[in-house]
């Protein structure tokens, strides 16, 4: 049996009921056939396709070939028998670790786990031919896997255990990698045939979850997202991009240094330029640590001869391509602009990386407004998947499928979205970030409600997040945008401001010069400045009932339930007027922004997915409630475009851009 590359089901497939001819009396007969039979493994044998290897006698698999049980990344387990056999092929514990993480494994760590009987570099269907006929006349009763025993460890109970618990840390509120645990238990202590029958009533529960949908939504959602399309009709398919063979980075700084690392670990020449000989020498050192710690872990040598470190501009006249990455300060982007379009040749693509200033207004003072676009990597830059490419509006089709080009060569998950403060991440962000800071006001701790945000599913709730990043950061933010300035008074700050509802706790801990984890002190406290591990400061309590007391708010219990609905549905609301104002093409890009760049938990989809799977028509009457309760504040009112998909009887969510009429879009 030759097996090329077989990937298991199709995966959209699954939307609709389990149907089929039944894969697992097929497969048995297969198994039980007198005949020897030898799986010939080329390309990939993933879910289904490794489930059929596992019942031919032998495997023999060439030795790029790639082997695994992805299913429970997409909400399900393997059901074709894969939780009965693997576990009698390689043991109980290298099968959990396989089963319930769905990585994929080398042709030769393949045979090092006893999965396969050989690995070659030559034709592997030749060998496979040759392999069965010298099979012949061995007897097959030992080759039949699902007639093996288990070999079961003497501490089973506490081994299966500390898996659970260590999956229940890693896969907070997921219920896949759990339910394989149970199926992998069913190998250890039943039968096959009881097994196989409890492997699929585990898969009967799956299939019809909503995690299910979530996670396969996201598989697709992450597909969809490289489709850019622009009003001329310029899209993804008919925009060529230019080849990129060198760059140069403006700062070296954290995110310059991980831009650095991106693109030479990719095989682009790169050209790092600093203002001050003590910082390029500081960022020269780190970025080389960098990627020879990278290079090592991946087992190949530091590209460092693609890199040169410079003071002076003027050694970029012959670059393809550069990303801006200094401080987040316009008129300081502005000047750096102005000074590359003297610099470098008329061809060169100019990108910045601001996180939410205007990339149009930084073309503006360039010789080139064609040829700009945003870069927005999200931090550290070397590790995170996602890339925001923003499209100015005179950025031209070439420039953005370059970037977008870019990004996928760099192992990015790039997203083109329109240009506004924010873009789509941060400008939905602030809603999230207003949301648990009022509700701090009103009596919750920032402990409980990053508590509730993290057995939802988050990796990091919002005040230990915000701890990460630096509170520094955010107190700049509002300082230029005038939230904060000498007309308010430090010792007695209005609650509104800008004519709505504000909160200057934030501010407070600020001026403390508690700025998180760099200080040893934010939200939290912290065993050393630098230290992670966050624990309840009661100085910040003492803070909360000081300033609930000065402005006579009489503290109530507040529920989980409240603290989700409030972050997650004022998130979404946001997410439903970027759609309307055409910053971003559909609701799926959107959730892969969030998926990549903010840690929302795959098995909810994304902000827009959990939106239609709670009920559009729910998330309305909870935003309709909680701004009737709290007027002053804007992002709590429904979005048009949030009723209007209510009252054409809340589609799906790929059918919302049926119901988008964006007049001025900005992609």
């Amino acid at each position: 049996m030759r097996m090329c590359s077989s990937a298991g089901a199709d995966i959209r497939e699954f939307a609709g009921p389990l149907r089929g001819p039944p894969l697992v009396p097929l497969l048995d007969a297969i198994e039980a056939g007198e005949k020897p039979v030898v799986a010939a493994i080329e390309g990939v044998a993933l879910g289904g396709g490794f489930e059929l290897a596992l019942v031919c006698h032998y495997r023999i698999v060439h030795f790029k070939a790639r082997l695994g049980l992805p299913e429970v990344t997409l909400g399900i387990l393997p059901a074709a028998g894969g939780t009965q056999r693997l576990p009698r092929l390689i043991g109980i514990p290298a099968a959990l670790e396989l089963i319930t993480t769905g990585r994929h494994i080398s042709a030769q760590e393949a045979l090092k786990l006893g999965i396969v009987d050989q690995v070659t570099e030559q034709n592997a269907c030749e060998l496979a031919v040759e392999f069965a006929l010298r099979a012949v006349a061995k007897p097959l009763s030992s080759r039949r896997v699902s007639m093996l025993t288990t070999p079961c460890p003497p501490d089973l109970d506490a081994l299966l255990e500390a898996v659970t618990m260590q999956v229940k840390r890693k896969a907070r509120g997921v219920m896949a990698p759990l339910a394989c645990i149970q199926a992998v238990r069913a190998a250890a202590t039943m039968p096959y045939s009881k097994g196989i029958k409890r492997e699929s009533e585990l898969m009967a529960t799956l299939f019809n979850s909503g995690q299910a949908r979530a996670l396969q939504y996201c598989f697709f959602a992450q597909r969809t997202a490289g489709k850019w399309t622009l009003p001329s009709g310029a899209q993804w398919n008919n925009s060529k991009p230019r080849e990129i063979r060198s760059a140069a980075i403006i700062g070296l700084g954290t995110m310059g240094r991980g831009i650095v690392v991106s693109l030479a670990r990719v095989g682009i020449s790169v050209i790092a330029v600093e203002s001050e000989k003590k910082l390029l020498e500081t960022g020269k050192q780190m970025v080389i640590g960098m990627l020879e710690r990278d290079a090592k872990r991946r087992g190949v040598s530091a590209s460092l001869n693609l890199l040169k470190f410079t003071l002076s501009l003027q050694d970029l006249k012959d670059v393809d391509l550069v990303i801006e990455a200094v401080f987040e300060d316009m008129a300081l982007k502005k000047r750096v602009f102005q000074e590359l379009s003297k610099v470098c040749r008329p061809a060169t693509l100019l990108c910045t990386n601001t996180s939410g200033l205007d990339v149009d207004a930084l073309a503006g003072v360039t010789d080139r407004p064609h040829l700009v676009v945003g870069m927005h990597f999200f931090s550290p830059a070397h590790v995170m998947k996602l890339l925001e490419v923003v499209c100015g509006p005179r950025s031209s089709s070439e420039t953005i499928a370059t970037a977008m080009s870019l990004g996928k060569r760099m192992g990015k998950v790039s997203v083109a979205v329109g240009n506004c403060p924010g873009f789509v991440g941060n400008r939905m962000l602030k809603p999230y970030l207003d949301q648990a800071t009022f509700l701090l006001e009103e009596g919750a701790t920032p402990e409980q409600i990053d508590k509730a945000l993290e057995d939802f599913g988050f990796a990091m709730g919002v005040f230990r997040m915000s701890d990460l990043a630096g509170l520094d950061v955010g107190w700049r933010v509002r300082k230029e945008s005038g939230l904060i300035g000498p007309d308010v008074d430090p010792k007695n700050p209005p609650r509104r401001r800008q004519g709505r509802r504000y909160c200057p706790i934030p501010d407070m801990v600020c001026e403390q010069g508690r700025f998180g984890q760099k200080t040893g002190r934010g939200w939290y406290m912290y065993d050393k400045p630098g230290g992670t591990n966050a624990k309840p400061d009661p100085l910040i309590q003492n803070l909360l009932e000081m300033y609930r007391s000065r402005y006579g708010i009489q503290p109530r219990n507040i529920s989980d339930q409240e603290i989700i609905e409030r972050c997650l549905f004022a998130l979404a609301n946001e997410g439903f007027r970027i759609l309307e104002d055409g910053i971003a093409a559909r609701p799926e890009d959107i959730d892969v922004i969030y998926l990549f760049g903010y840690g929302f938990p795959r098995h909810g989809g994304g902000p827009m997915f959990y939106a239609s799977m709670v009920g559009l028509e729910r998330v309305l009457e909870r935003l309709e409630h909680y701004h009737q309760a709290h007027p002053d504040v804007p992002h709590l009112e429904p979005s048009p475009l949030l009723k209007k998909l209510v009252a054409c009887g809340s589609p799906p969510v790929q059918k919302w851009r049926e119901h988008i009429k964006t007049m001025h879009s900005h992609l």
